[in-house]
């Protein structure tokens, strides 16, 4: 199926060139240049037809099919000899540059024999001798011949090594790649690093470049003590080879390099997202380098017991790891195999050999914010059962394991939940028998109380209709066995989970209270129902009403809310204390202490906590102790006091550890010692909580609220300019299966893609960024029921594309963006970007392109006023100075110096003269710094420009604004000394 209609003149076909030259490599831009060439054929002219040729030729030889390269070069050597002379400079040293394509595309193939490798390089040396062209190009492939052979290359390396680099000679970083393999073949890791480091540094880069040294440096790096240096390059570095099949081999080590270093779990992840480089690698080396490299990994999974774990391999099966391991391994022996046949050496099996034989360089290394092991990446299992925190060993006799796990129950004691796990396997198991004892009741008791246990953890994991369904099944299953109190509980339970169902639309809020005040009244008139209770279960029942009226004051907010939860919390404190039931007596305090707390009375919660604290040190139960400091440790934080915040949340996330997993949720605690974190100026320890949080949701089952997030965990680190470790996390978010198959909220998804965008912008990635950013821009153009949000994509993806060059859709979009902010205003952040659009505009087309700029500055103009008649803030610069400012610095880029100095003393106006504590002097000492140099420099009007600059200096001098003042004095000095 044809790309695009076919070129049908010269101009046609050099604008397909270019427009193809944008694409990635792969088969899209591979299929586009055959079809350009057969166009360019038609057209019988020799100079399309060569340009042609070439673009096919680069798309075969980054596109990983290396065995059409030399085909397509032979036609173009045609040419040359048959018409040398339409070849002119450029074109003829293109051409001799391919020789090398063509050398590296034959040594890739094992069909093609050695001696027609060794009769290339001399029709490659004899061509350039005639031409008068330096013969270290030359010596470099021989060397690389030899290299590729295994063997002694100490005399070709000197060869090509000691020469003079000419023009046709491989890029600085090619070259500074192969003398640093040839020192780590040598064995010298610490001199190959050396003669890296300006590649590894970014100061020298190609197209292959640094991607390729990247991922031959890891390994040493780890070798000579540099593992925090390696993490930082294979993040770098992966991103620049991933899904590439020109790059497959790169692949390959960074899958090695996470086998090598503890993160086998993140191998597998990347593994999955490279799957089409098993189908997709035509170029049999490549192929070769990248199934060793997955072979290592899926070596490495498998001795550490988890060969049947899934696998993504080729394509038209399921793959476990022990069996695509033995596929890979077939097909990668034989590869090699072919190779040393074709050479006459072992080399390329021994050095398979090496890296298979290689043992783990480290036991640990994070490499991402999302450290997940091999058993985090498995098959969902049923629940394993929690840990026992007591020393002692379960009961081995039946009965006393459920007279165990009743007598813990009723206490509230959190090793309960170990006791009836064990229950669950055993009960659930085909050979189970209920022992015949009046103690332990009937089997139906047994299986009503597991059901309870079971809707309790489902209420805690927010499931309310499953928790509710099952505290019925529950309720009818205790009546059954003449339990009317636990029956009484049960339904209870079930009301307070069904009022707890969340209720959408705008009046969610006023639903939910609604069904919580009826739900309460319910409760009451059950508990009035159900006489002759013991003393636990009443202070269930009464703890159950007042948690009830309690989420009604949290739904609501209502002042009148409050005293009908202290009420209740009274009567449940006074009937816990006559009958001494320790657990709810504590819960009790807990209550009135969140009531307070909700109503918004900090410091009497505060005075609240500490009396429970104090009581629960003395008398118990220890294990309210880690959720009470959770408690105070975020009252502490809505009291400012980020310092007692912290320590109270990490005694209490140090004490949770104690009991099991369930017992506190340190999700939450997490979740908070984050944000302590940052208030005291401690991202990195935030980052780690905010991870821990996010994954914990994960293994939950909670996963909207563990991409949330993951989302903030993303955007703090990009904050912080770890933008790599953005990126990382957010392909690993990305790569979810249920994300990828769609069943992730897409907004959230939205979310997540759209701060991937922003970090690789920051990072300088633009042409993957604009890519990303003009996806979401289409796609939030059909989010109707949000607006707003498509105008501030729509925004930056138009800024991105200014950015690129690409004006005429950059306007294209801003006017979607305009469209959209006409039905959702976002009066700040679309007159930021279309100011943006007109100082690009300008400052990359000069004068011509002075109109389109003033453009966009009429719309950024209108913007102000629409913001100004909805009485709109501007939380930044205000809109209307920052637009004067605007219209000063693009018109000074179009070169109309008068126009721009009268929009700077229009802006300077608005801002007036600045304060000792204002805020804006920064924008004003800018304003008189532009406007100096409009003045003194292109005007060529120094005496008024040195008035304004040195009245300027003076006035922030005296206020003590020295840093604004250093810009104006230094422009000041400048135009005294061209005086």
């Amino acid at each position: 199926m044809p790309t695009a209609p076919h070129p049908q003149n010269t101009a046609e076909l050099f604008q397909a060139l270019q427009e193809n030259d944008r694409r990635p490599y792969g088969r899209t831009r591979t299929v586009a240049a055959e079809e350009i060439v057969d166009a360019a054929e038609q057209l019988e002219e020799p100079v399309p037809l060569i340009h042609a040729l070439l673009e096919l030729q680069e798309a075969y030889t980054y596109g990983s099919e290396p065995r059409k390269s030399p085909v397509v070069f032979a036609r173009l050597l045609t040419l040359f000899d048959e018409q040398p002379d339409v070849f002119d400079e450029r074109l003829h040293h293109m051409l001799f540059w391919r020789f090398k394509w063509v050398s590296n595309a034959l040594r890739a193939m094992p069909e093609i024999p050695l001696v027609s490798l060794r009769q290339w390089l001399t029709e490659m040396r004899d061509r350039y001798e005639k031409a008068g062209l330096g013969l270290q190009p030359y010596y470099g492939q021989a060397y690389q011949l030899a290299a590729h052979l295994g063997e002694d290359t100490t005399l070709a390396y000197e060869l090509w090594a000691g020469r003079t680099r000419t023009r046709l000679s491989d890029c600085e970083a090619c070259e500074i790649c192969e003398r640093a393999l040839y020192h780590l073949a040598a064995g010298d890791d610490e001199r190959a690093l050396r003669t890296w480091e300006p590649v590894l540094a970014g100061k020298d880069s190609c197209q292959e470049e640094p991607t390729r040294s990247l991922s031959y440096a890891l390994l040493p790096l780890l070798r000579t003590g540099g593992a925090d240096r390696a993490r930082e390059l294979h993040l770098v570095g992966y991103r620049g080879c991933r899904r590439n099949p020109g790059m497959s081999t790169a692949v390959g080590r960074h899958l090695e390099f996470c086998a090598l270093t503890g993160n086998e779990a993140r191998g597998l992840e990347l593994l999955a997202e490279n799957r089409n480089l098993f189908d997709e690698v035509e170029s049999p080396l490549d192929l070769l380098g990248f199934l060793t490299g997955v072979e290592v990994l899926l070596q490495r999974v498998e001795l550490l017991g988890h060969g049947e774990l899934p696998a993504a391999g080729y394509a038209g099966r399921t793959w476990t790891v022990a069996g695509l391991r033995a596929e890979v391994r077939k097909r990668a022996d034989g590869l090699a195999a072919r190779f040393d046949a074709r050479n006459g050496t072992a080399a390329h099996s021994d050095r398979r050999t090496a890296r298979l034989d290689r043992a783990p360089l480290l036991d640990t290394l994070d490499l991402t914010l999302r450290t997940r092991s091999l058993d985090d990446v498995a098959p969902a299992a049923p629940v394993a059962e929690p840990a026992a925190r007591t020393t002692d060993a379960l009961p081995e006799s039946l009965p006393e394991l459920i007279l165990r796990a009743r007598t813990l129950d009723e206490q509230g004691h959190p090793d309960a939940q170990v006791c009836w796990a064990r229950l669950r396997t055993l009960v659930t198991a085909r050979d189970y028998t209920h022992p015949d004892d009046p103690a332990v009741g009937p089997l139906v008791r047994l299986r009503a109380d597991l059901l309870a246990e079971e809707a309790s953890r489902e209420g805690e994991k927010d499931e309310f209709a499953d928790a509710a369904a099952l505290h019925e099944e529950a309720a009818g299953l205790y009546d059954d066995a003449g339990e009317p109190g636990h029956a009484a509980l049960s339904r209870g339970c079930a009301l307070l989970a069904t009022a707890e169902i969340p209720v959408e639309g705008a009046d969610g809020a006023e639903a939910k209270a609604a069904a919580l005040t009826a739900a309460h009244a319910s409760m009451v008139r059950l508990h009035e129902e159900t006489p002759g209770l013991p003393p636990f279960q009443e202070a269930r029942l009464m703890r159950i009403r007042a948690t009830m009226l309690g989420l009604r004051l949290q739904t609501s907010g209502s002042d009148e809310h409050v005293a009908p939860v202290l009420a209740e919390v009274d009567l449940l404190h006074a009937f816990a204390t006559r009958h001494d039931v320790v657990g709810q007596i504590s819960g009790s305090l807990l209550l009135r202490a969140s009531t307070y707390a909700i109503s918004g009375d900090v410091p009497a919660a505060v005075t609240e906590i500490d009396a429970l604290l104090d009581r629960l040190k003395a008398q118990g139960p220890a294990w309210h102790l880690p959720r009470v400091l959770g408690l105070r440790g975020r009252l502490q934080l809505g009291l400012q006091d980020a310092q007692a915040a912290h320590t109270d949340l990490t005694e209490s996330l140090r004490l949770a550890a104690d009991w099991p997993t369930d017992a506190v949720s340190t999700i939450r605690l997490h979740g908070d010692l984050a944000e302590a974190s940052i208030r005291l100026g401690r991202p990195d320890e935030a980052l780690r909580h905010l991870t821990r949080s996010a994954e914990l949701d994960l293994r939950r089952g909670s996963r909207t609220d563990a991409f949330c997030t993951y989302s903030n965990a993303a955007q703090l680190s990009l904050d912080l300019g770890r933008v790599e470790d953005c990126i990382a996390l957010l392909d690993s978010l990305l790569a979810e299966p249920d994300v990828a198959a769609g069943k992730v909220d897409d907004r959230l998804v939205a979310q997540l893609r759209l701060t991937r965008a922003r970090a690789l912008h920051t990072g300088e990635d633009l042409k993957a960024a604009t890519a990303e950013f003009v996806t979401l821009a289409a796609e939030s153009s059909g989010w109707e029921d949000d607006p707003g949000s498509h105008a501030l994509i729509a925004a930056e993806t138009a800024v991105l594309l200014s950015e690129s060059g690409e004006f005429g859709r950059a306007r294209e979009v801003a006017d979607q963006a305009l469209a959209a902010h006409a039905r959702a205003p976002q009066y700040e952040q679309l007159s930021n970007c279309l100011r943006e659009l007109a100082r690009l505009q300008a400052q990359q087309q000069g004068p011509d392109g002075l109109p389109d700029a003033l453009a966009f500055l009429a719309d950024a103009g209108r913007i102000a006023d629409e913001a100004r008649a909805a009485e709109y803030e501007a939380r930044g610069r205000a809109l209307d100075t920052a637009l004067a400012y605007e219209h000063g610095r693009v018109n000074a880029y179009a070169r109309e110096y008068e126009d721009a100095l009268t929009a700077l003393d229009k802006a300077l106006a608005l801002l007036g003269e600045p304060g000792r504590q204002d805020a804006r002097v920064g924008e004003w000492a800018e304003c008189i710094r532009l406007a100096g140099l409009v003045e003194g420099i292109y005007l060529e009007r120094p005496a008024p420009a040195l008035t304004r600059l040195d009245a300027a200096a003076s006035r922030l001098t005296a206020l003590g604004h020295t840093e604004e003042t250093e810009p104006l004095t230094s422009l000041a000095a400048q135009l005294r000394d061209e005086e």
